[in-house]
């Protein structure tokens, strides 16, 4: 293979290793690639993915290769990808892959450049990079498509941005509305995958803390959830009243983010929007604050702002920034107020991104066979795809569930019955 920029193919075979160990965690994704390496559902498709290069996205470009499309992969986050990963892709699976942990925002956009070279048939986003830049910058390739699919909220709201103002040119599916997507991915994935991240950059005890949780939304509810489990006293900020009624009904504490800051030991960003922590809430941070972000993008810190406000800056441990502020105050920002889950942690457990890698590949079937009734707006994920995959899932886990009566169906189907 000449088309790729990995750091290093000599990673390869640790990648590999770790990929197969995944494989074992995603059994609905298996038994799909099975039907695709007998069906070809996918055969002579060009796709262009931007996702986290990661192992279990590794097993879900094995799917879609073994169901006939031509796959190219580029990261849609610069810290991100997993080096090995990225080499074994390349060398045991020859799939062009352009991403390299802790690439520069220059090469981030010639790595999503280089992935639509290949001129993508159907195009799959984790926080719509690659659309934008498509829609944006290389309008001579929107001829070629004929889809695309979305894993994100973030990428979902850029996305139903564009179809309402006209501007998106091809249908999306939105992989992350999907059940089996959202309320498990964003509330069990986000949960405990964030919680890993910022353990293993800072090795604190969080039992006892008080920890600010910035938004309620599935990714939030989730963490929320998990770090109460861990001895935390959590708190949610909010601007929607109804997640902070259900945040309040749920037993947390709810406040304004003002009031937040000048209580809380770590904060963490799942909002989807920018400058949720902002300058004058670093103003009032305790001394050795740690403030992280889960949400797709790294504008939920205001970093310039506190750089701005720091007198020195310095690196402490690996993903953990120090900023010096007045009074001897130190506000600590971890994995440059990218993703913690995935800068310095793995990203979600296997087991769940099983489900959501499930919901991408049998959207782009469905994407492939019914593109041309299709019109250029966002769609959910169809519901029988959502139930087959919750179906195969209870199965792999060994649980039966109950089933319909005829009586039962004929009832729920009538209106002439009452009290």
């Amino acid at each position: 293979m000449e088309n790729y920029d990995v750091k290093d193919t000599q990673l390869a075979e640790g990648g590999r290793r770790r990929i197969e160990w995944a494989e074992r965690e995603m059994p609905v994704l298996r038994l799909i690639r099975e039907r695709f390496a007998k069906e070809r559902p996918l055969k002579g498709l060009r796709i262009s993915a931007c996702l986290h290069v990661t192992t279990e996205t590794a097993n879900l470009m094995y799917t879609l290769q073994e169901g006939g499309a031509d796959v190219v992969l580029t990261a849609s986050n610069p810290l991100s990808t997993q080096d090995d990963v990225a080499a074994s892709l390349v060398t045991h699976f020859e799939i062009p892959v352009y991403a390299i942990k802790g690439e520069s925002n220059v090469t981030y956009y010639k790595h999503i450049n280089a992935a639509l070279d290949h001129k993508p048939n159907i195009t799959m986003d984790d926080g719509a990079d690659l659309v934008s830049t498509l829609h944006k910058d290389r309008r001579d390739l929107l001829e070629h498509v004929i889809g695309g699919t979305e894993e994100t909220t973030t990428g979902v709201i850029r996305l139903r941005a564009m179809a309402a103002d006209g501007a998106l040119e091809f249908p999306v599916i939105a992989v992350n509305d999907a059940m089996t997507k959202h309320f498990f991915d964003n509330r069990y994935g986000t949960g405990q995958s964030t919680l890993d991240g910022i353990i293993r950059a800072t090795n604190i005890l969080l039992a006892g803390k008080s920890f600010v949780v910035a938004g309620y939304g599935w990714c939030g509810r989730g963490l929320a959830m998990r770090a109460r489990g861990m001895g935390a006293n959590v708190i949610v900020t909010e601007v929607d009243p109804l997640p902070a009624l259900e945040a309040v009904m749920d037993g947390f504490r709810v406040m304004p983010m003002d009031e937040a800051a000048r209580i809380g030991d770590i904060f963490v960003t799942l909002t989807g929007d920018i400058n949720v922590v902002d300058r004058q809430h670093f103003e009032v941070m305790r001394d050795g604050a740690i403030v992280a972000n889960s949400g797709h993008f790294n504008v939920e810190i205001n970093i310039p702002a506190l750089e701005e406000m720091a007198h020195e800056k310095r690196l402490v441990r690996p993903f953990v920034e120090q900023y010096d502020l007045d009074g001897g105050r130190r506000v600590h920002v971890l994995g440059e107020g990218r993703l913690i889950n995935l800068a310095a942690a793995e990203g979600h457990p296997a087991s769940v991104m099983d489900m959501s890698f499930a919901n991408q590949a049998l959207s782009l079937e469905y994407m492939h066979k019914n593109s041309d009734d299709l019109a250029r707006k966002v769609y959910g994920v169809p519901e029988e795809i959502d139930r087959e995959i919750a179906r195969i899932k209870l199965e792999s886990m060994g649980v039966d569930i109950d089933k319909l009566t005829k009586e039962q169906v004929a009832y729920l189907n009538s209106w002439e019955e009452g009290t």
